[in-house]
């Protein structure tokens, strides 16, 4: 695989209506909230949104990792 090919891999993790879906789920309204929560800029989240820029690995995780603690029963 080449560089550029595990590079698309790694930023491909998370789509851009999956990325929505995460935002209504965690209960963040708008771009900024999510921004705001995660520490990256709002147009970082906007390009996202837009499927312009994929969602890099590390944030798809750390959005699945929190919905997956939201839906846990203590």
């Amino acid at each position: 695989m080449t560089s550029d090919a595990s590079n698309k891999e790694m930023l491909a993790s998370m789509s851009p209506e999956e990325l929505r879906s995460a935002m209504r789920t965690l209960g963040y309204r708008t771009q900024n909230d999510l921004a705001n929560a995660i520490g990256v800029s709002r147009s970082a989240v906007s390009l996202w949104l837009e499927g312009k820029v994929g969602v890099p690995r590390p944030v798809a995780m750390l959005l699945r990792m929190l919905i997956s603690a939201q839906r846990r029963v203590y």
